[in-house]
C-alpha cells in the first residue's frame, strides 16, 4: 500500500503532474461523449468543509459520482469536529469508514494534522495558505489551450493571499516565470518565497507585470476570512483591477484565468469574464475532471 496526500503543489513533481493532466483532459473527452468508467466503484470520499464551496463540491461529489464511487458530504455542524473533536481522532475514525478525505478549512495545520493521523489519502480542498486543486484545473486549461507552460511568463496580480501562493510553488514545479503585482502590505508569505521563489519577480505595478505574459490570473481582493477588511481592501487594491487595456499589454495570445467567484467591477472589470482571452468558465469546469484524475492516482494504490 502507498498513501499519498494532496496537500501542496509541491507535493506531486512536474512528471506526476502532467500524467494528472493528461488523464484529466482525456476524462474531459470522454465527459463530453457520454462516456464514463467505473474506475472507483465501491470508493467513498468524505468531504469535511469549514467554508462555503460550489465549484470544490460539485467537482468532487459530480466526479465521484462519475467514477462510480459515492461521496459524503460533511458541515461543520455535521462532524463532532465543531464539538471539540481532536482533528487527529476524526482522522483515524473516518480511514476506518471511508476511502480518502479531502478539507476545506482556513487553518493548514488542521489539515496537516489529519493527514498525518490518517491512514488514507488526504486532499487539500482550500486553506489560507493554498489551494492546489485550482492550481491543478489551470494548468489543465493552460495545457489544452496553449501546450507545456514551462519557460512561460505568467503574471499574478492582486491579493498576494492563497491563490498567488500557489502560483509561487506551480511556478517552481512547473518551471513558468512568474511575476506577481500586489499593493504593499499584500505580498505573498515570505517563507512561501524563499522556499519556492526562485522563479518568482515581486513587484507593485500590474503593467509590468503583464507585460508580454502568456497567462494573468487573479482572484478576489477579499477572500473568505477577510470580510472584515472589505472597505479597506476596496481602498488598497486600486489600480489593480485586471481589465480589458491591462491584458492588451500582454502577448497576443494571452490567456485570462479567475478561479471564481468573481466580483465583477472589483478585481476585474464588468465584461472580462466574457472577454474572447477568457477561459474561466472553462478552468471552472476542468475542476471536475482534474479532480477526478486526481482522486483515481490518490486510490490507484492505497488499497
Amino acid at each position: 500500500m502507498t498513501l499519498k496526500h494532496y496537500l501542496s503543489v509541491a507535493d506531486f513533481d512536474l512528471a506526476t503532474h502532467e500524467a494528472l493532466i493528461d488523464r484529466a483532459m482525456a476524462l474531459r473527452t470522454a465527459h463530453a461523449a457520454g462516456q464514463h468508467e467505473a474506475t472507483l466503484k465501491g470508493k467513498t470520499l468524505a468531504m469535511l468543509f469549514e467554508q462555503a464551496s460550489t465549484r470544490t463540491r460539485v467537482a468532487f461529489e459530480a466526479g465521484m459520482a462519475q467514477l462510480g464511487g459515492h461521496a459524503i458530504f460533511l458541515s461543520a455542524r455535521d462532524t463532532q469536529l465543531g464539538r471539540g473533536e481532536l482533528v487527529e481522532d476524526a482522522a483515524r475514525v473516518l480511514s476506518e469508514m471511508v476511502d480518502v478525505a479531502m478539507i476545506r478549512t482556513p487553518d493548514q495545520t488542521k489539515i496537516d494534522n489529519f493527514a498525518q493521523a490518517a491512514t488514507i489519502p488526504v486532499i487539500n480542498a482550500m486553506s489560507s495558505r493554498e489551494h492546489p486543486c485550482q492550481v491543478l484545473a489551470d494548468m489543465q486549461t493552460y495545457y489544452s489551450h496553449r501546450g507545456p507552460i514551462q519557460g512561460k511568463r505568467v503574471a499574478f496580480i492582486g491579493d498576494g493571499f492563497n491563490m498567488c501562493q500557489s502560483y509561487v510553488i506551480a511556478s517552481h514545479v512547473y518551471q513558468f516565470d512568474l511575476a506577481v503585482a500586489c499593493p504593499r502590505g499584500f505580498e505573498p508569505n515570505a517563507e512561501w518565497l524563499r522556499r519556492y521563489g526562485d522563479r518568482t519577480t515581486l513587484g507593485h505595478d500590474p503593467e509590468a507585470a503583464v507585460e508580454n505574459a502568456d497567462l494573468v490570473v487573479t482572484d478576489v481582493w477579499s477572500s473568505m476570512g477577510h470580510e472584515d477588511q472589505q472597505l479597506l481592501r476596496l481602498r488598497r487594491f486600486q489600480g489593480f483591477q485586471v481589465n480589458q487595456r491591462l491584458l492588451d499589454r500582454a502577448k497576443d495570445d494571452v490567456l485570462f484565468m479567475h478561479c471564481l467567484p468573481a466580483h465583477r467591477g472589483e478585481e476585474i472589470s464588468e465584461d472580462l469574464l466574457e472577454d474572447p482571452r477568457s477561459v474561466a468558465f472553462e478552468e471552472a469546469g476542468n475542476r471536475l475532471h482534474s479532480q477526478k484524475a486526481l482522486l483515481e492516482y490518490l486510490l490507484k494504490d492505497a488499497g
